[in-house]
Formats: structure tokens, sequence, C-alpha cells
């Protein structure tokens, strides 16, 4: 059986780095992410889908001392793309988050189309 190699993270926005994420929340943050780069599947309560952004898209959920991080990010045959970090402060991800992230995607789809009809 044949060892696939880790997908990359491809970082459209955002970053984890303390501040202001705690140190406990940064290395949970890569933790999970590191999980997702060798093709593990995250569920509830680490990740959930989040199909109002796109196909494959999901929402990483991370607890961090008195507050919440959210990084949005897509499962790519090739990478795990994130299009999104940031403090949820609402039930609701909020509209121009879900916005972004979509455009963000967009754009990442159209370069990597372009690239591969060279």
């Amino acid at each position: 059986m044949a060892i696939l190699p880790d997908k990359p993270l491809v970082w459209l926005h955002g970053e984890i780095k303390t501040p202001p994420f705690s140190k406990e929340a940064r290395l949970d943050a890569g933790f999970l992410l590191r999980k997702l780069q060798q093709g593990e599947t995250l569920a509830l309560p680490h990740s959930r889908p989040i199909p109002s952004i796109g196909k494959h898209c999901h929402e990483l959920r991370i607890e961090d001392q008195k507050q919440t991080w959210r990084i949005i990010y897509r499962i790519d045959p090739d990478a795990i793309v994130i299009a999104e970090v940031f403090r949820k402060k609402t039930r609701k991800t909020p509209p121009e988050v879900i916005d972004m992230s979509q455009k963000r995607l967009k754009v990442y789809d159209d370069v990597a189309h372009v690239r591969s009809r060279k």
C-alpha cells in the first residue's frame, strides 16, 4: 500500500499566530490542520461542513480561552485551501465572511484553471 504525501496548505487569507491566538489555541489549530493534510476527515466538535460557501468547504472550530476562532477551509484533491480565519462573535457565520470566502475560492479556482491550461 502506497503512502500518499501530505497535502499542502494553501493560504488565501488569514494566519494563525500568537497573539491573537493563545499558544494553546495555535497549537490546537496546527494539530487539526495537520490531520487534514494527512487525509483525516474531521467532524464535530472540531469541524463541520459549511455548504453555503461551496462544495467540500468546512469550518474548523478552535476554542480559545474566552473566544472562539473559525478557519474556513476547502478540501481539494491536491491541497487544503484556507479561505478565512476569523473570531466568531455570533452563532451564525457573518454574511461578509461567507461572501469573501466564496470570492477568494473563485479567484483561486480561476487561477488554477488558467495554470492547468498552459
